[in-house]
């Protein structure tokens, strides 16, 4: 194993720097799950990233009802 000096850095990361898809696709699976509580610490990147998934799945979700909401209305209305 190699000391914690030597090891390369990308120099473009901070320490802070996560693989933020992760947080991301946990927070659109938590919406799909109907977990509405955010498991990371506030002003984190984690937590943005957790919210920002959960937000596009939120309105994916309302965009999907919008539309079906809206072909329903229109089959009553020429069916009749």
């Amino acid at each position: 194993m190699k000391p914690l000096k030597n090891r390369k850095r990308n120099p473009n990361l901070s320490k802070y720097d996560a693989p933020l898809k992760i947080q991301f696709a946990k927070g659109v699976g938590d919406f799909k799950r109907g977990r509405l509580i955010n498991p990371y610490n506030l002003n984190t990147m984690q937590a943005r990233e957790w919210e920002r998934g959960f937000n596009i799945s939120y309105f994916q979700r309302l965009e999907r009802v919008k539309r079906d909401e809206a072909r329903r209305r229109s089959e009553k209305i020429h069916a009749g």
